[in-house]
């Protein structure tokens, strides 16, 4: 293999020299930075990282990898995915491009097609994907109406086992909240999900039973010991206050797990003071939120014919400014409600620095893919550059955000546990046999 910029030794022990490093991602050392960025030697033994040191001071007798100040990342975490729909576009499109769309072409598909061979053969096709990329972490919320449940998180539970060693995964269930009025349903919804070491989510909805579902929810969280990650607000309907419902429901519930909320969209649409007594609220009840920019500038005010008026993210800064934990993740990855995607926590990152201005400055903008979602998956151990901790890392030639964010970064190296990996993506032609031959 030919590496463009470097070629990282094939050896037990050596050093990246001269690397470039966001200091958000960085523990145990400290440097000088410009626009968040430092400059280390990274020390590599037996797929460990042995040291950190300043630039140039590394031990002369190991091998080196001369990084000429390119940037060096933790590897990378994807909190909230679709694993069992990526990829179905070319059996259900969505022509139109709207949300309700979406939401037809998805439930056709599945109630015609999503055996667990089929969930399956996606799902590794996605995680593939996703490793070559340099993700170690994925969340991934499974649709979870009967029978789906079963036939989905059972194969959740083979992929996760058959992947540890590579990206370890978590799951949430999906389903809109006024399903657990079946109680036989919703019993054995949380049954499954409890076996699998998985979440409640769920989808939300603006109706009287809200406040009544979210305590039901909460109770089954509570008794059976497991945390929520909910869709939620997902609209340009300012009406929809959705998220203040939740945060009361964590206050008056006295919920102790964690709870994860995504989309969260009309945020962006309401009066001021509206907006801040919720985002008070959502800091004050400890709940996390990540938003999802491409797949909500795709889905959210789109009309036929008429530009976009808005860009369908929440309030990012102010949600972080209040002491929120934020972060973006991929969603939806070539189904009908993201028609593109590759799960690439590095494109993700390119379009959340432009859709949500994260930049100016952009010093610490590097912890949405790595240490935040990390903290809020209760993986800390992961999306982090730190002695002692397994050699996971992304290498860029690119040295400056300038660099990096005007390209795709195409030419990036993945180590794991110190290893270059192969970063050969899959070719979509493997999808046809499920496709009924071919994707033309």
């Amino acid at each position: 293999m030919t590496y463009p910029f470097m070629s990282p030794p094939n050896a037990a022990r050596f050093v990246l020299s001269n690397a470039t490093i966001p200091a958000i991602t960085l523990s145990g050392y400290a440097a000088p930075t410009k626009e968040g960025l430092l400059k280390a030697d990274i020390v590599i033994a037996d797929g460990l990282i042995r040291d950190i040191l300043p630039p140039g001071s590394a031990p002369v007798e190991l091998a080196r990898a001369d990084m000429k100040d390119g940037m060096v990342w933790p590897t990378f975490v994807d909190m909230h995915t679709h694993l069992d729909k990526g990829h179905i576009w070319e059996r259900h499109a969505n022509p139109d491009g709207s949300f309700p769309g979406a939401l037809e072409a998805v439930k056709a598909d599945r109630e015609t097609n999503w055996s667990a061979a089929d969930v399956r053969a996606r799902m590794e096709f996605s995680l593939r994907s996703a490793h070559a990329h340099g993700t170690s972490l994925i969340r991934t919320h499974l649709d979870s109406l009967a029978p789906q449940h079963r036939i989905s998180f059972e194969v959740f539970k083979e992929v996760r086992e058959d992947w540890k060693d590579r990206v370890a995964l978590q799951a949430a269930c999906l389903f809109p909240l006024d399903a657990m009025a079946d109680e036989a349903y919703f019993a054995d919804l949380v049954s499954v999900v409890r076996n699998a070491g998985g979440l409640l989510g769920g989808l939300t909805h603006k109706t009287p039973a809200l406040h009544g579902q979210l305590d039901q929810l909460m109770r089954a969280a509570s008794e059976n010991g497991l945390d929520i990650d909910l869709h939620v607000d997902e609209t340009a309907d300012r009406e929809v206050l959705t998220l203040k419902s939740i945060a009361e429901a964590v206050l008056r519930n006295r919920f102790e797990g964690r709870v994860t909320v995504g989309h969260c969209c009309s945020l962006a649409q309401q009066e001021p003071e509206v907006a801040m007594e919720t985002i008070e609220l959502v800091a004050k009840a400890g709940l996390s939120v990540v938003s999802l920019p491409m797949c909500n500038m795709y889905l959210q005010d789109r009309h036929p014919g008429r530009t976009p008026r808005w860009r369908g993210v929440t309030l990012f800064h102010e949600l972080a400014a209040a002491g929120v934990p934020t972060a973006v993740s991929s969603d939806n990855t070539r189904d009908p409600f993201y028609a593109y995607g590759d799960l690439d926590p590095v494109e993700v990152f390119r379009e959340a620095v432009r859709i949500l201005h994260l930049d100016h400055p952009i010093d610490t903008a590097a912890r949405v893919i790595t240490t935040t979602p990390a903290s809020i998956l209760g993986r800390t151990d992961i999306g982090r550059i730190a002695a002692g901790r397994p050699a996971d890392l992304v290498l860029f030639s690119a040295r400056r955000w300038s660099e990096f964010l005007s390209r795709p970064q195409s030419d990036r190296i993945v180590l794991r546990k110190g290893k270059v990996i192969d970063r050969s993506l899959p070719d979509y032609r493997e999808l046809d046999s499920i496709f009924g031959g071919t994707n033309a």
